[in-house]
């Protein structure tokens, strides 16, 4: 088992926690290695039933248990649930509770109770190679990603259907079952669609047309895949810059291999390499932050001639221009969106490429580092 950075984090607070994530990501085994004291899981059917029909089976159960920590597995099945857990923690002294989800959508839908004040949110991700000691193989987490259970699968054909079994189990579980949408064939091919275009500018005409379905349907579309957590959005930085910039923004897959198993191709050949490498970037900047409380703001940066840098990470008093270049040799024109954006901004910041070669070393005051060296210098 690999130990998460966010586990130490987590111990070290007294507060109680909601833990969201994506299927698989690995929050319940997280949880549990806290060794709370009660578990309860509302993905079993009879537990759910059971809180389901009776408004008061919590505080019966603490009352019969008298547990210090209790985590609570699921908790969107029952947002309701959140409200008795706010009157348990307003009454002292209270356990401590640790709470899960992994679908942001379903808790709005259930006019939830996130519990403002009383408890400290985190999003668990994949992998971060700083979790695999900086030792992540760029081939192997390009093509399957780095799920837990999947990076941790030595058969590589095993990894492929249980990429495809999630893929699935994501339109059967959280589309159809929960009734987000009636055109699940039209969704279905909206989301290898949205699959296909991950890492560009977000057009929803674009993917609507592609797709087959009308364009409000792909804005709809879109919310459910931002909401279940399967994607993030990314703004175009603008702050101090004097030029003219686009103004739609971009969007990447939480997980490269999820990606591929959408698209049912696990294969970084060439003319897919670029992006999925800039997916995995984006992956490994927002699950490091976040896997270690930090808070961070990405951003990418694209004038309307075309120059671009991938990403701007902005976190305390520190900015960071990063691009992702799936090369093993740097030339000085992929220097030029780095370049670009200093004479562009006034804003103090460290330019950093990313790439998949092993040499290390500065350019004009720009870093150019192998990627997980890149994310060591970061400290994530």
């Amino acid at each position: 088992m690999i130990l998460r950075s966010l586990t130490a984090e987590l111990a070290r607070s007294q507060r109680s926690i909601l833990l969201i994530g994506p299927r698989q990501t690995g929050k319940s085994t997280l949880i549990r290695s806290l060794s709370p004291d009660l578990e309860l899981n509302f993905a079993d059917e009879k537990t759910f039933l059971d809180f389901a029909q009776n408004p008061s089976e919590l505080p019966d159960r603490l009352r019969k248990a008298r547990p210090k920590s209790v985590f609570i597995d699921e908790i969107q099945r029952l947002p309701r649930t959140l409200n008795t857990v706010q009157s348990i923690l307003d009454t002292k002294p209270s356990p401590r509770f640790y709470l899960t989800g992994s679908s942001a959508r379903k808790l709005r839908r259930g006019r939830a109770n996130l519990l403002p004040g009383r408890v400290l949110s985190y999003q668990l991700g994949p992998l971060t190679s700083k979790e695999c000691l900086y030792e992540m193989e760029a081939e192997d987490v390009l093509g399957y990603g780095s799920l837990p259970g999947i990076y941790l699968e030595p058969d590589r054909k095993t990894r492929k259907a249980i990429l495809l079994t999630y893929a699935s189990t994501y339109l059967k579980e959280e589309i159809q079952a929960e009734a987000l949408t009636r055109n699940l064939e039209g969704f279905a091919r909206f989301l290898k669609v949205a699959a296909l275009y991950s890492t560009k500018t977000l057009d929803f005409s674009k993917l609507a047309n592609l797709a087959q379905v009308p364009r409000q349907s792909a804005v709809r579309y879109f919310e459910i895949l931002e909401d279940t957590l399967l994607i993030h959005r990314v703004e175009n930085f603008s702050r101090g810059v004097g030029v003219r910039q686009t103004q739609h923004p971009r969007y990447y897959f939480f997980d490269t291999g999820v990606l591929n198993a959408i698209l049912r191709n696990f294969i970084p050949s060439e003319d897919r390499i670029g992006p999925l490498f800039e997916n995995h970037i984006y992956v490994q900047l927002l699950n490091s932050a976040s896997s270690q409380g930090e808070a961070v703001e990405i951003s990418f940066f694209r004038t309307e001639g075309g120059t671009e840098v991938d990403f701007i990470v902005e976190r305390e008093n520190e900015v960071f221009a990063i691009e992702a270049k799936a090369k093993s040799v740097i030339h000085s024109e992929d220097l030029r969106g780095l370049r670009q954006f200093k004479m562009h901004t006034k804003k103090k910041h460290q330019p950093i490429l990313f790439y998949l070669g092993q040499a290390e070393k500065e350019v004009d005051g720009i870093w150019i580092v192998p990627w997980q060296t890149g994310l060591k210098k970061l400290g994530w």
